[in-house]
């Protein structure tokens, strides 16, 4: 691990002058950096501390019905917080299953939400794959059990984050503050995909910070649930998860509905082919079972992940039953 500095910012706009400065890297929880300092993928030179900056650390209504989270929230906070267990089920479902409780007191919503690839092609200092200026993505014909069967290359990683789809399934959006001031974007159209750039997985300008997530009012009568598959239930990440938002309207039809997978794409996949389907449609479990081919039809598996298809199917499914409040068979 290189030597640095640690250097606390006044409010946002010094800690955005401070991380446009090339090889200064940000932190809040630290859980991530200091995994990519210990592996060699990050190099500092200085260390902006953003804990403690104002406006940044509370959970409150946004005054439009909506809820406003700022990004140094942490996990925990997230998981226990009364306003989202009730009306936002799914986000506070996510955080609380993501990692295990000493993250979770240690790790916030920006943290959660920016945290980089898993894959360990990437996390290996030894290995220059396409996401650090390679020139190939070593999981296609190499070990790929965990990556991308959706909408992956020239890169195969999967996003990693727990929250991302719960939020994008409310529709959430982020603020962003930088030296060209402060923007709103969808959470949805924060993340990219690496045919638009394999070096990066969000649009976060250099000295850019993430200040909060905004969730919108839920449309009335919606229920929402987050699942997740791992291989354990200690330290581990999902090997798929699925966030799904269901509004029930007159006889009983789906009125509103989001289905977002996370773990099966480079960025958290929202499937519209499942939300066209379900849209208008008297709900039940054979309508929830098309619904789930529906959002794996382009699946292209690699030779060692192909497993994850049926884990995406059942989990969609069993999702949008849950959020639609019928109990499945058996």
């Amino acid at each position: 691990m290189n030597r640095f500095e640690i250097v606390t910012p006044l409010d946002v706009p010094h800690a955005s002058q401070l991380l446009a400065a090339p090889h200064h890297a940000a932190l809040a929880g630290g859980v991530d950096l200091l995994d990519l300092l210990k592996q060699g993928i990050a190099a500092p030179t200085a260390v902006v501390n953003l804990k403690g900056l104002r406006g940044m650390d509370a959970i409150e209504p946004d005054g439009r019905g909506g809820v406003r989270i700022g990004a140094l929230v942490k996990l925990r906070e997230v998981a226990a917080d009364p306003l989202l267990c009730d009306r936002y089920a799914a986000v506070a479902e996510a955080a609380a299953q993501a990692a295990t409780p000493q993250v979770r007191n240690l790790a916030t919503v920006g943290g959660n939400l920016l945290q980089r690839p898993r894959c360990w092609y990437f996390r290996n200092p030894d290995v220059k794959c396409l996401k650090k200026g390679g020139e190939r993505c070593y999981a296609l014909g190499g070990l790929n059990r965990y990556h991308a069967i959706l909408s992956g290359g020239p890169s195969f990683i999967v996003h990693p984050s727990n929250l991302a789809p719960a939020l994008i399934a409310f529709g959430a959006s982020v603020k962003l503050a930088g030296a060209a001031g402060e923007r709103t974007i969808g959470l949805e159209q924060f993340f990219i995909l690496p045919k638009a750039d394999p070096a990066r997985e969000n649009v976060l300008a250099p000295g850019e910070v993430l200040v909060a997530v905004t969730i919108p009012a839920p449309a009335p009568g919606a229920r929402s649930t987050y699942i997740e598959a791992r291989e354990k239930q200690s330290f581990d990440w999902p090997l798929v998860s699925v966030a799904a938002m269901v509004a029930r309207g007159g006889a009983r039809r789906v009125s509103d509905v989001r289905v977002v997978m996370g773990a099966v794409a480079p960025i958290p996949w929202r499937s519209h082919e499942a939300e066209a389907l379900l849209r208008g449609a008297h709900l039940d479990g054979e309508v929830a079972a098309r619904a789930a081919d529906a959002a794996l039809k382009d699946a292209v598996p690699l030779s060692d992940n192909a497993y994850k298809v049926p884990i995406a199917k059942a989990l969609v499914r069993r999702a949008i039953l849950r959020a639609g409040g019928i109990e499945e068979p058996g």
